[in-house]
């Protein structure tokens, strides 16, 4: 980042927690806090300088007064605030960066295009921020890649045993099939306009799928960026125009709020499906009204997560947003010291939402 922008941080940081020998990592209300760097990690309040994971609304926010990234992330950004509100540098997978008196790489994450995890060293220790991921394989990104460290900082949104999600090509092809069974119906498929959307869209193309499939208004926008980062969609063509009939048997892919909204009544009896690593939560399908549940999280599900920290075997773990002490727990049990930040603001993101699969699920902010 530009030295001329190097500035102190806007609020004052509380005392380090000390682990894994890292005491210049600061947990801290709006995010992480970086003292020697003098940067901050996704934070959730406009900053002087940022380290952004990825492009979703609860980890990238407007107005930092500079941002590092990848040229991906940046230009999802750029899309979503405005150019005039990203002032970014570009880092790319591998790449190293001096900030202040610490080394910065990016390491791909897996979760959407563009996601990175940070890689942070100093003093000869190094800390991992995953930011959120998978372990899955995704045609629309990088898959995650391990990187040794000393403390790593993991995201916990299906820390809960029951969370083992399905192969996703199984998922695809069950909404294909129905396709099949229903050559009447418009088949609606609810999906957040970053990173699932297109990963659908993706794995419906590999499936053999080559006809037409249908967006809603608000998906085009970065369906067309994904196209440009070199993500081919095949042809998509809008909803908005179409004769009633013209839908019938059709792919409809809309942002979960328009599944259930006046707009799906335009559709020729549809089918409604929902793609969500919470579809197999059967409360909050039927909270989507989802007669066709996909489980497909853009998330680690719970045996990624502990695959992850058997990989890894960090001296120190501390999680975040989701399940944060069933992780701990479960780490703890693999002889790991690991520990809950609490860190509020993440989780209402243009995917999956974390929430409680015994009860009532609140709607993700975006779509």
């Amino acid at each position: 980042m530009p030295e001329d922008i190097r500035l102190p941080p806007a609020d004052p940081a509380p005392p380090a927690p000390r682990g894994a020998g890292i005491d210049w990592l600061v947990p801290c209300p709006e995010g992480l806090y970086c003292p020697p760097g003098d940067f901050w990690v996704d934070p959730t309040r406009a900053k002087p300088r940022a380290i952004v994971t990825h492009g979703h609304a609860d980890h990238a926010r407007p107005g930092h007064g500079a941002v590092l990234a990848t040229p991906e992330t940046l230009a999802i950004m750029a899309a979503r605030f405005g150019p005039d509100q990203v002032r970014g540098q570009p880092l790319g997978y591998g790449e190293r960066l001096t900030v202040g008196d610490v080394s910065v790489m990016l390491a791909p994450a897996g979760h959407v295009l563009g996601s990175a995890q940070i890689v942070i060293t100093h003093r000869g220790r190094t800390a991992v921020i995953s930011g959120d991921y998978k372990r899955r394989a995704d045609p629309t990104c990088p898959a995650f890649e391990p990187v040794p460290c000393d403390l790593f900082i993991t995201e916990a949104t299906f820390a809960l045993p029951v969370f083992r999600h399905p192969p996703a090509a199984g998922e695809i092809a069950k909404l294909l099939h129905g396709l099949d069974v229903f050559p009447d119906r418009a088949h609606l498929v609810g999906v957040y306009a970053l990173g699932k959307c297109q990963r659908v869209i993706r794995m419906i193309r590999d499936a053999g799928y080559d006809r037409p499939i249908y967006i809603h208004g608000a998906l085009a926008p970065l369906s067309a960026l994904y196209e440009d980062l070199g993500v081919p969609l095949g042809p998509l063509l809008p909803v908005a125009g179409r004769a009633r009939a013209d839908l019938a048997g059709e792919l409809v892919l809309a942002p979960p709020g328009a599944v259930a909204d006046r707009w799906a009544r335009q559709l020729p009896d549809p089918l409604v499906a929902v793609a969500s690593g919470w579809m197999g939560v059967r409360q909050r399908a039927k909270q989507r009204g989802a007669e066709l549940p996909l489980v497909i999280s853009d998330h680690a599900d719970w045996d990624e997560l502990l695959q992850t920290l058997s990989d890894l075997r960090p001296e120190e773990t501390w999680i975040t947003h989701g399940r944060e002490d069933a992780l701990a727990h479960a780490a703890a049990g693999m002889g790991l010291h690991a520990r809950p930040l609490r860190l509020a603001g993440y989780g209402d993101e243009d995917d999956d939402s974390p929430a409680d699969p015994a009860g009532p699920q609140p709607a993700s902010t975006e779509g």
